[in-house]
């Protein structure tokens, strides 16, 4: 039999497990990375909605002075031209703008805060379209179909300038 030495009887080190491992991650980090996801997929959906109306909003008042540039001698056909204009973006105040005349027409343009000259001045566009030789002051028609534009359309400050007065 061997005889057993002091230091065979001493005591080892304890020893510790190895760490836990990177992945699998633990439930908790699952649930952080979903709401993650989610979060970014909400985020994005929200950017492509703001950012498909700034573009329309920019194209509308685009084409203001797109339509002074087509119609620089045809005072009924620019008219016309800004009377349409009104009534596509009156759309998303009531559905059924396209056809509506009179004090009921008045009554949509009435719904964007605008003040009362812009109001009257607008409402005289629709006569306008049918009087050919009718007084008309393109500068002043084109400023208020542009106060009432950047009132109807939102986030829309500053992107077209209202023509001055010669």
């Amino acid at each position: 039999m061997s005889r057993l030495l002091p230091q065979d009887l001493a005591l080892r080190d304890i020893h510790l497990p190895p760490g836990p491992s990177w992945w699998p991650p633990a439930p908790g980090w699952w649930v952080l990375s979903g709401v993650f996801c989610l979060v970014l997929f909400v985020a994005c959906v929200i950017y492509r909605r703001v950012r498909r109306e700034r573009i329309w909003q920019a194209q509308i008042l685009a084409e203001i002075p797109a339509l002074a540039a087509r119609y620089p001698d045809d005072d009924v056909a620019y008219a016309s031209a800004l009377h349409q204009l009104l009534r596509r973006v009156a759309r998303r105040y009531a559905a059924d703008a396209h056809r509506l005349q009179g004090e009921r027409w008045r009554e949509i343009l009435a719904q964007v805060p605008v003040d009362t000259g812009t109001l009257d001045m607008l409402t005289t566009l629709e006569a306008r379209m049918y009087q050919s030789h009718a007084e008309f002051d393109r500068a002043a028609m084109q400023a208020a179909v542009v106060r009432w534009l950047r009132s109807a359309l939102p986030h829309t400050k500053g992107t077209v300038k209202e023509p001055t007065h010669a």
